[in-house]
């Protein structure tokens, strides 16, 4: 088969690869019919992911057809359409058993494309499927299916839930790419009074007002002057980092008000500064967080009802052949205007239709 190889900091390519086979009796192979590329993926390939070694497959998201199972397996049989989750769950060790699947310590965790080979290919292993793969409703496309692999979990666990979001709140949101635009969705659930969105790109913001923003400011008009006009000097409630730079985390610590929350969702690669000189005594509460994706299933449920949106997310597709091209669009989005790009052409079994 072929898939997208981590070859070094800079180097990739899309290239012949050995097919996967089942290793464990907790084993799935899934025909891969849609992925998408993660910010992740970027810091990846800058070299901001040293543990991630050359050769590795690179992805952690995916929808496709179950095609062989281990022999343990029970929740999912061949011809079975899933979701890939971007965290592996064992069930059985103490994180798994307190919801915590991002700290698995049974062989689970983020290890697709991390640890062992991804998603970005023509078919994928799955370790622990009973966890880590979930059936999908016949009415929930495949392109948006595959955004509740990652970016919707991690933005409402890591972002709203770590955040604490409640009715009545003032929510900023930094950073308006795809995991900012999810935090946007899924903080409106809770009837925030207002979310504000700050990014660098117009097409982000207007992306981001689209969607739910109440109010968005570029980075260059003073964000923080915003946010204090709009609540009186107060400072937000809720300030959710989606970006994964120094500046911006910083930039969140000074919008928060005393007894505010800052949720940092963005994957950092250089230190930030945590200025405690200034906010030992503001009582704020600062979270980190990989997903577990315990959410997943009610998201699901959610996004079949149509209670959270997901076509405007997706600007750009691929067939899966061209990853090399994808990932090139997704690297420049602020010349390109992508927010995710899905690879892959979707499948539809032939019906017969007898004749009158």
């Amino acid at each position: 088969m072929k898939g997208f190889v981590f070859h070094g900091a800079g180097q990739s390519a899309w290239e012949e690869v050995p097919d996967p086979g089942l290793k464990d009796p907790t084993d799935v192979i899934v025909r891969v019919d849609a992925v998408t590329i993660c910010g992740t993926d970027l810091h990846i390939l800058k070299g901001d992911v040293p543990e991630v070694p050359s050769g590795t497959v690179l992805g952690h998201e995916a929808v496709g057809e179950v095609v062989e199972t281990g022999s343990d397996v029970r929740t999912v049989r061949p011809g079975d359409r899933v979701l890939v989750s971007c965290i592996t769950a064992c069930g059985r060790c103490r994180f798994c058993r307190e919801g915590a699947y991002g700290q698995c310590q049974g062989g689970g965790g983020w290890i697709l494309g991390h640890l062992i080979d991804g998603t970005q290919a023509e078919y994928v292993r799955v370790p622990h499927a009973d966890l880590s793969v979930h059936p999908l409703p016949g009415a929930l496309e495949s392109q948006d299916a595959v955004l509740f692999a990652d970016i919707f979990p991690t933005a409402y666990e890591v972002g709203v839930i770590n955040g604490g979001v409640r009715p009545g709140d003032t929510v900023v949101v930094v950073g308006a790419g795809p995991i900012g635009l999810a935090a946007i969705l899924t903080a409106r659930l809770y009837s925030p009074e207002r979310i504000i969105a700050v990014d660098l790109a117009d097409s982000r913001l207007d992306a981001a007002r689209r969607l739910g923003a109440d109010a968005v400011v570029p980075v260059r008009d003073e964000p923080e002057q915003l946010v204090a006009d709009l609540t009186d000097g107060l400072g937000a409630d809720v300030v959710i980092e989606a970006v994964g730079v120094p500046e911006s985390f910083e930039m969140c610590t000074r919008m928060v008000r005393p007894g505010g929350r800052v949720a940092n969702v963005g994957v950092h690669g250089k230190p930030a500064t945590l200025h405690l000189e200034e906010l030992w005594i503001k009582n704020v509460t600062i979270t980190t967080g990989l997903v577990h994706t315990s959410s997943t299933p009610t998201l699901l449920r959610m996004a079949a009802s149509g209670r959270v949106p997901t076509a405007p997310l997706v600007t750009h597709t691929f067939p899966l052949d061209q990853m090399e091209e994808a990932y090139e669009v997704f690297a420049h989005a602020a010349d390109t205007g992508a927010l995710k790009v899905v690879l892959g052409e979707q499948r539809h079994d032939e019906l017969a239709v007898p004749a009158a």
